[in-house]
């Protein structure tokens, strides 16, 4: 019999290590979004409803170069169509019991971090543990957020532009390790790198706006990983 882990103080307990992780991003975002202009209370409705660093940063960077519409919805589709894919993945982990509406509202919390735990660390997982395991980490990404734009205007230049460069730490400890173990990986990342410095280089006689170099550089890299080194199928016999 499988069993099912839906204590949602399990949640809860499991989810603390995320939350606090998430907390000096979001503060970033906050920070970044409020010195350009953005008020505080729309920061913080930006992370309540995305939670998604990569898109939040890539988007806040589009709306300050008043992208259109079609161009944002693009680039936050190809950059966040990872979450559709660990939800669906999820969805062989949970109660097999839970209805739709609350798959669907668990999907709305399913991060890289949350997703990788709660996939690998029980056999089967409940609402109740999802709840509690989503809970934290939304809360410190939000509150981050709102005590990073709170705190913007409080703060030394010098200081602000130091903790401008957390996002990019944090991008650089997530590419790095995996780059140095596989090939692959590093191939991929060799590509997207190139092909972002030749748009850049190409910028004055190739105008093409920063979304939409996002969405091809994306594409292209993740096709041509795709094509080289494709995940190899598993017999069960």
């Amino acid at each position: 019999m499988e069993v099912v882990e839906n204590h949602f103080s399990q949640g809860l307990k499991d989810g603390i290590p995320i939350g606090l992780g998430y907390l000096s991003v979001s503060f970033t975002f906050g920070m970044m979004a409020v010195s350009n202009g953005v008020p505080v209370e729309v920061a913080v409705l930006i992370s309540l409803t995305n939670l998604t660093s990569a898109g939040q940063f890539s988007a806040l960077s589009l709306m300050l170069e008043s992208a259109s519409l079609l161009e944002l919805a693009l680039s936050q589709f190809i950059i966040n169509l990872r979450y559709a894919l660990m939800s669906l993945s999820l969805t062989q982990k949970v109660d097999k019991h839970m209805k739709t509406y609350e798959r669907a509202l668990i999907a709305y919390g399913v991060t890289d971090e949350i997703f990788a735990l709660a996939s690998s660390t029980y056999e089967r997982v409940g609402k109740w543990y999802m709840s509690g395991l989503i809970l934290f980490p939304v809360f410190c990404w939000t509150m981050g957020t709102l005590l990073g734009g709170a705190f913007t205007t409080l703060m030394p230049e010098s200081l602000r532009s130091a903790l401008g460069i957390a996002i990019y730490g944090m991008f650089l400890a997530i590419i790095i390790p995996p780059a140095k173990k596989l090939k692959s990986v590093r191939k991929v990342l060799i590509l997207a790198i190139a092909l972002s410095c030749l748009f850049s280089a190409c910028a004055s006689f190739l105008p093409i706006s920063s979304g939409f170099v996002i969405i091809i550089c994306t594409v292209c890299a993740a096709g041509f990983g795709a094509w080289l080194f494709p995940v190899e199928e598993v017999s069960h016999e």
